[in-house]
């Protein structure tokens, strides 16, 4: 396959993958919000959503004021952050038409539907009238996106490749999303914590991945960080945990292998291989910070190693827009 072609797939599904997780941990704070909090929590929690996705200092430079209206705003339609959920889907939806002739029709219909009703939901005031409604219609289209792939593509590179993007896309995610609430936590270890803020707190975490119910049933009793970490990271029956994301990650860098890829595939096999054989209390023991910051900094270089030994290498594309620019 082209590296141009398998750069556009990649990145389709990373930038799909990326509305929906952004989506799901907005939905979930916008619900909290709506809960008795003080104005400390509340800002708290708004603050968390952009540390999340490393764009405090990018908010900071376009709004005077964290407000709740000002961080849905810029994390669903702003223009300038190129993470919103509308310039994800536009990024998906010029990634797909790229590349046409390489997915089925069904599969660039449904992209192309997406981006088109997306526009049509935010100009009728969807954002303003109904948050968690909109929310809840981007994880429905990703939800439908990744069924229409599962079900209609040949198991081939184009298959393979999108499917490498979307499990490193929520395996950075949910590291992400690990790493701020637990430091958050561990900020108020100090307070007295009401039993119910707790609860509602982790659990919160739990619905962002939609393994709220998961979590009961494997687990049966009341929600304990120490169980939602272990759930998020080392469950491999769990489809959003650190450990099946790298089992993906694994099994579809083997199915695209090269010649030069063997180092791109060890390491991966290496973070897959150190999951397997840690238990939540060495976590634990270790610092969870220290232990998710290790593993971005490692699932970044390895989205680096695709980059290098896969995709289109970014002075290249860089290139290409600009002849095409100029043609």
């Amino acid at each position: 396959m082209l590296s141009r072609t398998a750069d556009h797939l990649y990145w389709m599904a990373r930038y799909t993958e990326r509305a929906e997780n952004t989506a799901r941990m907005l939905e979930v704070n916008y619900h909290m919000s709506l809960m008795p909090q003080s104005e400390e929590t509340a800002q708290a929690a708004w603050q968390a959503m952009l540390d999340v996705s490393e764009l405090s200092e990018a908010f900071s430079q376009n709004y005077s004021s964290l407000t709740p209206n000002n961080v849905l705003s810029f994390m669903t339609v702003d223009a300038d952050n190129p993470s919103s959920i509308m310039q994800c889907l536009h990024a998906a939806r010029e990634n797909a038409r790229a590349v046409r002739g390489s997915v089925t029709t069904d599969l660039w219909e449904t992209i192309n539907t997406t981006w088109l009703d997306a526009q049509r939901l935010v100009g009728q005031g969807a954002l303003r009238l109904s948050p968690g409604e909109f929310f809840e219609w981007v994880k429905f289209r990703s939800h439908q996106s990744r069924g229409v792939y599962t079900g209609t593509l040949m198991r081939d590179d184009v298959f393979n490749f999108i499917s490498l993007g979307v499990f490193l896309e929520r395996a950075d995610n949910i590291a992400r999303l690990l790493d701020v609430k637990f430091h958050a936590a561990q900020e108020y270890a100090g307070d007295q914590i009401d039993e119910v803020d707790e609860y509602y707190y982790w659990g919160s975490v739990l619905r962002s991945v939609s393994a709220f119910e998961n979590y009961r049933k494997v687990y049966r009793n009341v929600i304990e960080p120490e169980r939602v970490a272990e759930m998020l990271i080392l469950k491999f029956n769990n489809p959003r945990s650190l450990g099946t994301c790298m089992e993906q990650v694994v099994d579809f860098l083997y199915k695209i292998r090269n010649r030069q890829s063997g180092a791109t595939e060890h390491e991966a096999r290496s973070m897959l291989a150190e999951l397997r054989d840690l238990e939540i209390e060495e976590i634990f023991a270790m610092d969870m910070h220290t232990f998710l910051t290790r593993f971005l900094e490692r699932i970044n270089l390895l989205g680096i190693s695709v980059s290098n030994h896969f995709l289109m290498p970014v002075q290249a594309a860089d290139a290409q827009e600009a002849e095409e620019g100029a043609a």
